[in-house]
């Protein structure tokens, strides 16, 4: 599983690929060359690993922030197969 986090796009650097985007209070550079651009300023967009994987409306950044905010991200894996039998014991 991959965990993407939103993040509001500051600043655009002119003839690049990146981006100044803040995250969670935090303004770190990335990288937007996996999407179509233009971007602007105030935009959302998903990120990964420094990478901008999609683009987000603000109602979809503010219910992800929201998840995080309340620590509630225990819910049941439904994209993967149980795999409870292949984790090994303890003292691997």
């Amino acid at each position: 599983m991959c965990l993407g986090i939103p993040g509001r796009i500051v600043e655009v650097d002119t003839g690049s690929d990146l981006a100044q985007v803040d995250v969670a209070g935090v303004v770190r550079e990335i990288n937007l060359a996996l999407l179509d651009g233009p971007f602007v300023p105030g935009e959302y967009i998903l990120i990964h690993s420094g990478f901008a994987l999609e683009r987000m409306t603000p109602e979809q950044a503010r219910d992800a922030l929201a998840v995080f905010a309340d620590g509630d991200m225990t819910g049941p894996d439904t994209t993967s197969p149980d795999m409870t039998d292949s984790v090994p014991s303890a003292g691997w």
